[in-house]
C-alpha cells in the first residue's frame, strides 16, 4: 500500500474559545490540532478509533516536544504533515508540521514518541504484524523527506561563555 509523503489529512480551523486572555492562540489548543491529525495518519496504518475496541490495545504518547514559530489566529485554517522519522516493534517516532491553510507558512512544529499499548495488562507490547508492516510502510514512504531543524532540539536557556 502506497502513503502519502508526508501525510496530510483534511483542513482543521482555530477555533474563537481557543484564544486566551492574552489574545493569543492558546498553546494547549495547538496539540488538539496535533492530535486530530495525528489520529488520520493512524488510523490510515490501522490505529483508528475501531482499534482498541478489535484488538485491546492503543498506542500513548510519551513524549511531545512542540517548537512555536508564528502565531495563528481564530478562524484561521490549517494544514498538518505528519512524517514517520523512525519506528521499532513497540514505538512510532514521529513529527508533524503545523501551516497556515491559505498562506503556506509553517506555525509550529511538534515532534513526538508514541508506545504501543495492551490495555488489558496496562504494559508496552509489540505491535500486531499487520499494523507493523502498515507503519513501516508508511515510514518507507517518508524516509526521503527531509527532517525539519526543530527535530532532536533540545531545550534549555544558553549560558554565555
Amino acid at each position: 500500500m502506497g502513503y502519502p509523503a508526508p501525510f496530510v489529512g483534511r483542513l482543521l480551523k482555530v477555533e474563537d474559545q481557543w484564544i486566551d486572555y492574552n489574545g493569543h492562540f492558546n498553546m494547549a489548543y495547538y496539540n488538539v490540532l496535533f492530535d486530530r491529525a495525528g489520529d488520520e495518519a493512524f488510523a490510515a496504518v490501522g490505529l483508528g478509533p475501531d482499534y482498541v475496541k478489535q484488538r485491546n490495545a492503543s498506542f500513548f504518547t510519551l513524549e511531545c516536544h512542540n517548537t512555536y514559530l508564528r502565531e495563528l489566529h481564530a478562524g484561521d485554517s490549517v494544514r498538518i504533515a505528519t512524517q514517520i522519522l523512525d519506528c521499532d516493534a513497540k514505538r512510532v517516532h514521529y513529527v508533524q508540521q503545523m501551516f497556515h491553510a491559505a498562506e503556506g507558512w509553517l506555525a509550529c512544529v511538534t515532534e513526538i514518541i508514541v508506545m504501543h499499548i495492551d490495555m488489558g495488562l496496562k504494559k508496552s507490547a509489540p505491535f500486531p504484524p499487520d499494523v507493523m508492516e502498515k507503519i513501516a510502510a508508511m515510514r518507507e514512504a517518508h524516509r526521503h523527506l527531509p527532517v525539519p531543524p526543530q527535530v532532536g532540539h533540545k531545550i534549555g536557556i544558553p549560558k554565555k561563555a
